[in-house]
């Protein structure tokens, strides 16, 4: 058995739910997810009502995914389009970064205006970086702000050929940004909605196989610097339903997802590690306590099974996909928190991220 080391994997981009929407999932099942992901942490999204978006609903976050979260976390201030940059200060110990959500997605947090923008990266003087949803000509109004204000912009889920050029070439430029792309923009293309149906619709939606090429590419020549699964657990009765949400969930795919294309030649495993791993901790900035890592069977080659998964929504946009790397431990803290098949580690053995 060949057997892969990963230290203190990271998931900078999920959408753990609990809290109003604990129906869909909770702190503690999504968290389980995570390290039957092989992850050590996760960074959680703000738009899951009431949205992190001042101290008081951030105090409330806090609370409650410090009593419950199984993995080490970290959480999200989101703005607002009422314009709470005088939160931001106020809250920049506590949180991870700042998202900002340009183009329409779940939840009520768009800000579309670009002047408001422009003063909450002037507002932003932590080191700590802006995360984005921006899409398209979109991306271009974002860049413009980081080369005023020069902000560490990291830009989430990059699914289409012409954003990956917009981006490569602002990288040319010098520009202070990272990149993430998720699984499913790499695995899944539109073709995939006929047969999926609304399991397969997210923000940005699926895209062409040249859109899939062209971020291949750029997983291969370091354009993109994080893997990340934009993880977001809906019920299937809500997917089933006349208005499906939007969101697919992937922290126990991910990494069996990559490291397939690994086994496949399309990438190598020191690429891996640097997307799921050596990248995230370095740009969020973040120390990985010892003893902290994922063992994983790189023999091992099995068929994704929803029933097997421990995320609570009960199913999976790649179920019946075969895939090559098997997560057998995760250790956090030198705990064994996931032996391969249960998660051991009890409600509130995570803690939050240090960085530095």
């Amino acid at each position: 058995m060949a057997v892969l080391r990963i230290d203190g994997m990271v998931d900078p981009h999920v959408h753990l739910r609990d809290l109003a929407w604990a129906h869909k999932a909770t702190f503690a099942s999504e968290t389980a997810a995570a390290l039957a992901g092989g992850y050590w942490a996760v960074l959680d999204m703000p738009n899951t009502p009431p949205s992190t978006i001042n101290r008081a609903a951030l105090d409330t976050k806090l609370h409650t995914i410090g009593a419950t979260a199984r993995c080490d976390w970290g959480v999200y201030l989101g703005a607002s389009q009422a314009d709470n940059t005088g939160e931001f200060a106020g809250t920049w110990v506590d949180i991870c970064g700042l998202k900002i959500f340009c183009n329409d997605t779940t939840g009520d947090l768009l800000v579309e205006d670009q002047g408001l923008r422009d003063r909450m990266y002037a507002a932003w003087t932590s080191p700590k970086p802006i995360a984005v949803h921006a899409e398209g000509e979109t991306v271009l109004q974002i860049l413009e702000l980081v080369r005023q204000h020069r902000r560490h912009t990291h830009f989430l889920h990059i699914s289409t050929a012409e954003e990956i050029g917009f981006l490569r070439a602002a990288k040319v430029e010098g520009l202070p940004i990272s990149v993430g792309v998720c699984p499913h923009h790499l695995f899944l293309t539109d073709n995939d909605v006929s047969t999926l149906g609304a399991f397969a619709w997210m923000k940005p939606v699926l895209k062409t196989a040249n859109d899939v090429a062209a971020l291949w590419d750029g997983v291969r020549d370091g354009v993109v610097d994080v893997i990340e699964s934009d993880h977001a657990p809906h019920t299937r009765e809500e997917k089933l339903s006349a208005k499906p949400p939007y969101g697919v969930p992937g922290l126990e795919t991910t990494l069996p997802l990559m490291l397939t294309a690994a086994h496949d030649g399309c990438i190598s495993k020191e690429r891996v590690v640097e997307l799921v791993s050596t990248n995230p901790r370095r740009l969020w900035g973040l120390t990985c306590p010892p003893e902290t890592y994922a063992l994983i069977d790189l023999d091992a080659t099995y068929t994704i099974d929803a029933a097997h998964l421990h995320s609570a929504c009960g199913w999976s946009p790649y179920a019946g996909m075969q895939v090559t790397g098997k997560v057998i431990e995760t250790r956090v803290r030198g705990a064994l928190a996931y032996d391969g098949e249960r998660v051991l580690a009890a409600e509130g053995f995570g803690q939050r991220v240090v960085q530095h």
